[in-house]
Protein backbone atom coordinates (compact mmCIF):
# COMPACT_ATOMS: atom_id res chain seq x y z
CA UNK A 1 0.00 0.00 0.00
CA UNK A 2 1.32 3.48 -0.72
CA UNK A 3 1.82 5.90 1.85
CA UNK A 4 0.11 8.98 1.26
CA UNK A 5 3.70 11.04 1.85
CA UNK A 6 5.28 9.01 -1.12
CA UNK A 7 2.90 10.49 -3.53
CA UNK A 8 4.37 12.98 -6.10
CA UNK A 9 3.38 16.47 -4.74
CA UNK A 10 1.88 18.70 -7.30
CA UNK A 11 3.39 21.85 -9.31
CA UNK A 12 3.34 24.74 -6.77
CA UNK A 13 2.26 22.40 -3.89
CA UNK A 14 5.12 24.60 -1.86
CA UNK A 15 3.44 28.03 -2.41
CA UNK A 16 0.14 27.29 -1.73
CA UNK A 17 1.22 25.28 1.95
CA UNK A 18 2.57 28.67 2.59
CA UNK A 19 -0.12 30.30 1.56
CA UNK A 20 -2.66 28.27 3.47
CA UNK A 21 -0.15 28.66 6.51
CA UNK A 22 -0.53 32.47 6.05
CA UNK A 23 -4.01 32.21 5.97
CA UNK A 24 -4.08 30.40 8.97
CA UNK A 25 -2.22 32.57 11.21
CA UNK A 26 -3.78 35.60 10.13
CA UNK A 27 -6.93 34.31 11.05
CA UNK A 28 -5.28 33.01 14.28
CA UNK A 29 -3.93 36.83 14.96
CA UNK A 30 -7.51 38.21 13.95
CA UNK A 31 -9.42 35.99 16.35
CA UNK A 32 -7.15 36.99 18.99
CA UNK A 33 -7.69 40.47 18.97
CA UNK A 34 -11.10 40.35 19.05
CA UNK A 35 -10.80 38.04 22.01
CA UNK A 36 -8.79 40.68 23.39
CA UNK A 37 -11.44 43.46 22.28
CA UNK A 38 -14.04 41.66 24.14
CA UNK A 39 -11.74 40.95 27.13
CA UNK A 40 -11.24 44.92 27.95
CA UNK A 41 -14.58 46.29 26.88
CA UNK A 42 -16.15 43.44 29.86
CA UNK A 43 -13.06 44.38 32.05
CA UNK A 44 -14.48 48.15 31.22
CA UNK A 45 -17.92 47.60 32.15
CA UNK A 46 -17.30 45.64 35.16
CA UNK A 47 -15.10 48.44 36.68
CA UNK A 48 -17.94 51.00 35.51
CA UNK A 49 -20.59 48.82 37.84
CA UNK A 50 -18.29 48.52 40.28
CA UNK A 51 -17.51 52.26 40.48
CA UNK A 52 -21.23 53.29 40.18
CA UNK A 53 -22.39 50.78 42.99
CA UNK A 54 -19.45 52.15 45.13
CA UNK A 55 -20.62 55.67 44.80
CA UNK A 56 -24.09 54.87 45.66
CA UNK A 57 -23.40 51.82 48.29
CA UNK A 58 -19.85 53.19 50.11
CA UNK A 59 -18.49 49.81 49.52
CA UNK A 60 -15.69 48.67 51.15
CA UNK A 61 -12.71 46.37 50.38
CA UNK A 62 -14.27 43.29 51.79
CA UNK A 63 -16.62 43.29 49.73
CA UNK A 64 -14.69 43.74 46.69
CA UNK A 65 -12.92 41.13 47.90
CA UNK A 66 -15.96 38.67 48.52
CA UNK A 67 -16.89 39.78 44.70
CA UNK A 68 -13.79 38.38 43.39
CA UNK A 69 -14.32 35.30 45.23
CA UNK A 70 -17.44 34.81 44.15
CA UNK A 71 -16.83 35.68 40.96
CA UNK A 72 -14.09 33.49 40.34
CA UNK A 73 -16.15 30.44 41.77
CA UNK A 74 -18.57 30.77 39.49
CA UNK A 75 -15.74 31.29 36.54
CA UNK A 76 -12.58 28.85 38.01
CA UNK A 77 -11.57 29.17 33.88
CA UNK A 78 -10.47 32.69 33.98
CA UNK A 79 -7.67 34.12 35.67
CA UNK A 80 -8.43 37.39 35.80
CA UNK A 81 -11.21 38.45 38.20
CA UNK A 82 -8.68 38.04 41.04
CA UNK A 83 -9.40 41.36 43.49
CA UNK A 84 -6.53 42.96 42.35
CA UNK A 85 -7.53 42.98 38.94
CA UNK A 86 -10.91 44.30 40.55
CA UNK A 87 -9.31 47.65 41.54
CA UNK A 88 -7.33 48.13 38.32
CA UNK A 89 -11.19 47.65 36.19
CA UNK A 90 -12.79 49.97 38.56
CA UNK A 91 -9.48 52.66 38.00
CA UNK A 92 -9.78 51.56 34.38
CA UNK A 93 -13.68 52.75 34.26
CA UNK A 94 -12.46 55.86 36.37
CA UNK A 95 -9.64 56.74 33.96
CA UNK A 96 -11.79 56.07 30.81
CA UNK A 97 -15.51 57.19 31.68
CA UNK A 98 -16.56 57.03 28.19
CA UNK A 99 -17.34 53.69 26.17
CA UNK A 100 -13.97 52.46 25.38
CA UNK A 101 -15.04 50.72 22.10
CA UNK A 102 -13.67 53.59 19.60
CA UNK A 103 -10.63 55.03 22.05
CA UNK A 104 -7.08 53.52 21.25
CA UNK A 105 -6.98 52.06 24.97
CA UNK A 106 -9.58 49.68 23.43
CA UNK A 107 -7.53 47.92 21.47
CA UNK A 108 -4.67 47.57 24.00
CA UNK A 109 -3.56 44.20 25.97
CA UNK A 110 -4.75 44.52 29.94
CA UNK A 111 -1.05 44.21 30.38
CA UNK A 112 -0.48 47.56 28.60
CA UNK A 113 -3.61 49.06 30.57
CA UNK A 114 -2.35 48.22 34.05
CA UNK A 115 0.97 49.98 33.13
CA UNK A 116 -0.88 53.17 32.19
CA UNK A 117 -2.89 53.17 35.39
CA UNK A 118 0.14 52.52 37.38
CA UNK A 119 2.38 54.80 35.81
CA UNK A 120 0.28 57.81 34.88
CA UNK A 121 -1.99 60.30 36.38
CA UNK A 122 -2.67 63.17 33.81
CA UNK A 123 -5.37 61.97 31.81
CA UNK A 124 -4.27 63.56 28.41
CA UNK A 125 -0.52 61.58 28.95
CA UNK A 126 -2.80 58.26 29.26
CA UNK A 127 -4.77 59.21 26.21
CA UNK A 128 -1.26 59.87 24.43
CA UNK A 129 0.70 56.94 25.41
CA UNK A 130 -2.15 54.54 24.79
CA UNK A 131 -2.57 56.08 21.14
CA UNK A 132 1.32 55.72 20.54
CA UNK A 133 1.35 52.53 21.40
CA UNK A 134 -1.38 50.90 18.96
CA UNK A 135 -0.43 53.14 16.77
CA UNK A 136 3.18 51.71 16.82
CA UNK A 137 3.05 48.56 18.23
CA UNK A 138 4.56 48.61 21.35
CA UNK A 139 5.29 45.73 23.35
CA UNK A 140 4.81 46.38 27.23
CA UNK A 141 7.97 45.97 27.89
CA UNK A 142 8.73 49.62 25.54
CA UNK A 143 5.63 51.24 26.49
CA UNK A 144 6.84 50.69 30.17
CA UNK A 145 10.20 52.23 28.95
CA UNK A 146 8.64 55.09 27.03
CA UNK A 147 7.05 55.98 29.91
CA UNK A 148 10.15 56.42 32.50
CA UNK A 149 12.13 58.13 29.88
CA UNK A 150 8.87 60.60 29.76
CA UNK A 151 9.08 60.58 26.00
CA UNK A 152 5.88 62.78 25.55
CA UNK A 153 7.53 65.31 27.68
CA UNK A 154 10.39 65.57 25.74
CA UNK A 155 8.98 65.24 22.31
CA UNK A 156 9.00 68.41 20.48
CA UNK A 157 10.78 70.41 22.85
CA UNK A 158 13.56 71.17 21.45
CA UNK A 159 14.38 75.14 20.85
CA UNK A 160 14.47 75.23 17.12
CA UNK A 161 13.85 77.84 14.18
CA UNK A 162 11.13 75.84 12.52
CA UNK A 163 8.57 77.99 12.72
CA UNK A 164 10.46 80.94 11.02
CA UNK A 165 11.96 78.08 8.13
CA UNK A 166 9.20 76.08 7.06
CA UNK A 167 5.54 76.71 6.30
CA UNK A 168 3.14 75.13 8.63
CA UNK A 169 1.68 72.45 8.96
CA UNK A 170 5.28 71.30 8.03
CA UNK A 171 7.01 73.31 10.74
CA UNK A 172 4.64 71.65 13.33
CA UNK A 173 5.80 68.25 12.00
CA UNK A 174 9.50 68.64 12.26
CA UNK A 175 9.01 70.07 15.62
CA UNK A 176 8.08 66.79 16.78
CA UNK A 177 10.79 65.67 15.19
CA UNK A 178 13.42 66.77 17.59
CA UNK A 179 13.07 65.72 21.76
CA UNK A 180 14.98 67.49 24.53
CA UNK A 181 16.90 66.23 25.80
CA UNK A 182 17.68 62.83 24.05
CA UNK A 183 17.98 60.15 26.69
CA UNK A 184 21.27 57.47 25.73
CA UNK A 185 20.89 55.77 29.11
CA UNK A 186 20.87 52.35 26.60
CA UNK A 187 24.30 53.53 25.99
CA UNK A 188 25.66 52.31 29.08
CA UNK A 189 28.36 55.12 29.16
CA UNK A 190 29.02 57.84 31.72
CA UNK A 191 31.79 61.17 32.52
CA UNK A 192 33.23 62.79 29.68
CA UNK A 193 33.52 61.05 26.64
CA UNK A 194 35.12 61.80 22.67
CA UNK A 195 32.31 62.49 20.27
CA UNK A 196 33.75 60.04 17.90
CA UNK A 197 32.85 57.34 21.04
CA UNK A 198 29.46 59.14 21.13
CA UNK A 199 28.76 58.47 17.62
CA UNK A 200 30.51 54.86 17.44
CA UNK A 201 27.67 54.10 20.51
CA UNK A 202 25.00 55.41 19.13
CA UNK A 203 25.72 53.61 15.60
CA UNK A 204 26.60 50.11 17.02
CA UNK A 205 23.26 50.15 19.20
CA UNK A 206 21.24 51.49 16.27
CA UNK A 207 18.34 49.55 17.15
CA UNK A 208 17.99 51.30 20.37
CA UNK A 209 19.08 54.93 18.99
CA UNK A 210 16.43 54.57 16.04
CA UNK A 211 13.70 54.20 19.34
CA UNK A 212 14.60 56.52 21.02
CA UNK A 213 15.28 59.26 18.15
CA UNK A 214 11.21 58.00 17.47
CA UNK A 215 8.91 56.60 14.87
CA UNK A 216 9.60 57.13 11.67
CA UNK A 217 13.52 57.37 11.31
CA UNK A 218 15.71 55.20 9.06
CA UNK A 219 19.51 55.36 9.21
CA UNK A 220 21.09 56.71 6.18
CA UNK A 221 24.97 56.43 7.17
CA UNK A 222 27.54 57.64 9.62
CA UNK A 223 30.63 60.24 8.49
CA UNK A 224 28.57 60.75 5.12
CA UNK A 225 31.56 62.46 2.82
CA UNK A 226 30.69 65.01 0.60
CA UNK A 227 33.14 66.72 -1.47
CA UNK A 228 32.77 70.43 -2.25
CA UNK A 229 35.17 71.60 -4.86
CA UNK A 230 38.10 69.39 -3.02
CA UNK A 231 37.62 70.15 0.49
CA UNK A 232 35.88 67.04 2.18
CA UNK A 233 33.14 67.18 4.82
CA UNK A 234 32.10 64.55 6.97
CA UNK A 235 28.41 64.98 8.33
CA UNK A 236 28.37 62.77 11.70
CA UNK A 237 25.11 61.00 11.32
CA UNK A 238 22.70 61.39 8.41
CA UNK A 239 18.88 59.68 8.66
CA UNK A 240 15.89 59.95 6.58
CA UNK A 241 12.43 60.51 8.22
CA UNK A 242 10.08 58.39 6.17
CA UNK A 243 6.77 59.60 7.06
CA UNK A 244 7.81 63.11 6.76
CA UNK A 245 10.37 62.71 3.99
CA UNK A 246 12.75 64.50 4.34
CA UNK A 247 17.00 64.26 5.30
CA UNK A 248 17.55 64.63 9.07
CA UNK A 249 21.46 65.70 9.45
CA UNK A 250 22.71 65.12 13.12
CA UNK A 251 25.98 66.66 14.52
CA UNK A 252 27.17 65.49 18.15
CA UNK A 253 28.95 67.83 20.21
CA UNK A 254 30.08 66.25 23.93
CA UNK A 255 30.37 69.69 25.44
CA UNK A 256 28.32 72.68 25.91
CA UNK A 257 26.73 74.43 22.94
CA UNK A 258 28.77 76.79 21.23
CA UNK A 259 27.33 79.52 18.90
CA UNK A 260 29.68 78.03 15.95
CA UNK A 261 28.02 74.82 16.16
CA UNK A 262 25.02 75.98 14.72
CA UNK A 263 27.05 77.69 11.72
CA UNK A 264 28.70 74.26 10.79
CA UNK A 265 25.20 72.54 11.00
CA UNK A 266 23.77 75.25 9.01
CA UNK A 267 26.28 74.40 6.22
CA UNK A 268 25.65 70.67 6.69
CA UNK A 269 22.25 70.84 6.02
CA UNK A 270 22.18 72.64 2.79
CA UNK A 271 24.91 70.64 1.67
CA UNK A 272 22.74 67.74 1.89
CA UNK A 273 19.63 69.70 0.84
CA UNK A 274 21.54 70.20 -2.76
CA UNK A 275 22.88 67.22 -2.95
CA UNK A 276 20.81 64.22 -1.46
CA UNK A 277 17.37 65.98 -1.50
CA UNK A 278 14.98 65.26 -4.12
CA UNK A 279 12.19 67.53 -5.85
CA UNK A 280 9.22 65.02 -4.42
CA UNK A 281 11.10 65.29 -0.44
CA UNK A 282 10.62 68.18 1.72
CA UNK A 283 13.25 70.44 3.05
CA UNK A 284 16.21 68.52 4.94
CA UNK A 285 16.26 69.64 8.68
CA UNK A 286 19.31 69.64 11.05
CA UNK A 287 19.32 68.61 15.01
CA UNK A 288 22.64 69.62 16.72
CA UNK A 289 22.66 66.93 20.12
CA UNK A 290 25.01 68.19 22.62
CA UNK A 291 25.83 67.76 26.25
CA UNK A 292 24.74 70.89 27.29
CA UNK A 293 23.13 74.13 26.27
CA UNK A 294 22.09 77.59 27.06
CA UNK A 295 18.63 78.00 24.98
CA UNK A 296 19.22 81.73 25.34
CA UNK A 297 22.39 81.19 23.70
CA UNK A 298 20.39 78.57 20.96
CA UNK A 299 17.52 81.14 20.43
CA UNK A 300 20.21 84.01 19.38
CA UNK A 301 22.04 81.35 17.35
CA UNK A 302 19.41 79.59 15.44
CA UNK A 303 17.35 83.12 14.98
CA UNK A 304 19.36 84.34 11.35
CA UNK A 305 19.96 80.59 10.81
CA UNK A 306 18.68 79.96 7.07
CA UNK A 307 18.24 76.24 7.56
CA UNK A 308 15.54 74.79 9.78
CA UNK A 309 17.41 73.91 12.86
CA UNK A 310 17.04 72.23 16.58
CA UNK A 311 19.39 71.66 19.24
CA UNK A 312 18.90 69.39 21.95
CA UNK A 313 21.01 68.23 24.78
CA UNK A 314 21.58 64.46 26.00
CA UNK A 315 21.81 62.66 29.16
CA UNK A 316 22.57 59.79 30.70
CA UNK A 317 20.96 60.04 33.71
CA UNK A 318 20.40 56.81 35.57
CA UNK A 319 16.74 55.94 36.31
CA UNK A 320 15.80 56.16 40.19
CA UNK A 321 16.62 52.43 42.03
CA UNK A 322 12.31 52.13 42.59
CA UNK A 323 11.92 52.51 38.82
CA UNK A 324 14.69 50.61 37.71
CA UNK A 325 13.09 47.45 39.57
CA UNK A 326 9.29 48.63 38.42
CA UNK A 327 10.79 48.00 35.02
CA UNK A 328 9.77 44.36 33.41
CA UNK A 329 12.85 42.26 33.02
CA UNK A 330 13.25 39.77 30.40
CA UNK A 331 11.15 36.84 32.04
CA UNK A 332 8.51 39.15 32.10
CA UNK A 333 8.32 39.83 28.24
CA UNK A 334 5.21 37.94 26.94
CA UNK A 335 4.09 37.17 23.22
CA UNK A 336 3.47 40.53 20.91
CA UNK A 337 -0.42 40.23 21.33
CA UNK A 338 0.38 39.81 24.98
CA UNK A 339 -3.52 39.53 25.66
CA UNK A 340 -2.88 37.21 28.27
CA UNK A 341 -5.11 38.02 31.52
CA UNK A 342 -2.94 38.66 34.83
CA UNK A 343 -2.33 35.69 37.15
CA UNK A 344 -5.17 35.07 39.53
CA UNK A 345 -2.90 34.77 42.53
CA UNK A 346 -1.70 38.46 42.14
CA UNK A 347 -3.50 39.90 45.28
CA UNK A 348 -1.55 42.81 45.46
CA UNK A 349 -3.61 46.27 45.35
Amino acid sequence: MTDARDLALPTGYTDLLGELKSRVRAARTKALRTVNTQLIDLYWSIGKTVLERQEVENWGSGVMGRLADDLRAEFPEMRGLSRSNLFYMRGFAAAWPDSIVQQPVGQLPWGHITVLLDKLDTPTHRVWYASAAVEHGWSRNVLMNMIMNKTLERTGAAPSNFVQQLVAPDSELAQQVAKDPYNFEFLGLSGEIAERDLENALTSRITETLRELGPGFSFVGRQVHFDVDGDDFYVDLLFFHIEQSRYVVIELKTGKFQPEYAGKLNFYVALVDDELRRGHHNETIGILICGTKNDRSVRYSLGRSTSPMAVSAYTYDKLPPDEQQALPNEGHIVAALEWAEPDANDDAT
